[in-house]
């Protein structure tokens, strides 16, 4: 089995590199406000059936807060934010709602339920660490996708280079601001759960910036050379 080989397969027809053979398509916009439903169902059910004493306990309910802001800032506010989005073949939109409802559910129903944090967790440095880590690719990622929205006015096509903020140092700057977050959500919360949601945005959200960062050489030929592709100065 070629991991590579099956990634691209579903990866590298996304978006600037739609090839239009993934059958059906939905327009993006209503593939983003999908992951919006999704959510809008998978958080009410969990909290209802959760667990009182984890719901009362602040270490808990600071990491579901921590949760929650992510996907309303992607789901909600980045979605209003998005112009010209092309359309996503059904298969895939029906793919990534699959995983935001598995994982949203087993992360949501960790804290809800299944793990009770000492009331003094929230002052460990692993906690203080890892929300700090946290908040820094919250803000990367937000700022990086603020600059990518806006890198075309109204009326405009094509694709231009970004510039500002982490895009001085990487070409894929919302995903290393994303893989950012989520490390430091899982050193805060020590938990199974999180740093398994973790390794598996890297290893999906990873090759997308390689991928993008090849593209971007190859489509620019005054594209920056000393950007990295994900890890500043590293690679």
């Amino acid at each position: 089995f070629d991991i590579k080989a099956a990634y691209e397969t579903i990866f590298i027809f996304l978006g600037r590199y739609s090839r239009g053979d993934w059958g059906p398509s939905i327009p993006g916009k209503i593939d983003w406000w999908c992951h919006v439903v999704a959510l809008l169902i998978v958080y009410p059910l969990v909290f209802w059936y959760g667990d009182v004493d984890c719901l009362r306990r602040s270490a808990n309910r600071w990491f579901l807060l921590l949760y929650v802001m992510h996907y309303t800032n992607r789901s909600i506010f980045f979605t209003m934010m998005l112009k010209n989005v092309k359309p996503t073949p059904i298969l895939l939109s029906f793919m990534t709602n699959a995983f935001l409802l598995t994982n949203g559910y087993l992360q949501v129903r960790y804290h809800t339920y299944l793990h009770k944090y000492e009331d003094d967790w929230i002052y460990t440095p692993q906690c203080v660490i890892g929300s700090v880590i946290f908040f820094i690719g919250f803000h990367i990622n937000r700022s990086s996708d603020t600059i990518l929205t806006n890198l075309r006015k109204p009326g405009e096509k094509g694709y231009k280079i970004p510039y500002g903020g982490m895009f001085e140092y990487v070409s894929g700057a919302n995903f290393f601001g994303e893989c950012v977050e989520w490390i430091g959500y899982s050193i805060a919360t020590m938990s199974l759960p999180a740093a398994t949601f973790a390794f598996c945005t890297i290893c999906n959200i990873g090759p997308r910036a390689i991928q993008h960062h090849r593209w971007y050489l190859s489509k620019f030929e005054d594209y920056p050379r000393n950007r990295k592709a994900l890890i500043p100065f590293l690679y």
